[in-house]
């Protein structure tokens, strides 16, 4: 568990890598972040009440609908 050893500095490694990604998110909401930027609607498994990652839609028997 090397984060758990360099806590600190995992932390700003974390930050340092995940803030450009939230501020997409916040800045052009979810959907729209989602069809112009592929790793974020990969990353979103259920919205707006509905699966939209085909994996998990399978794997639990839902019905997949796209971002």
């Amino acid at each position: 568990n090397m984060p758990g050893a360099v806590g600190r500095t995992s932390t700003f490694a974390l930050c340092n890598v995940t803030l450009p990604w939230v501020l997409r998110i916040a800045r052009l909401g979810v959907e729209a972040a989602a069809r112009q930027f592929r790793p974020i609607a990969s990353a979103v498994n259920v919205h707006g009440g509905r699966v939209t990652n085909e994996a998990v839609a399978k794997t639990f028997g839902y019905d997949y609908v796209a971002v």
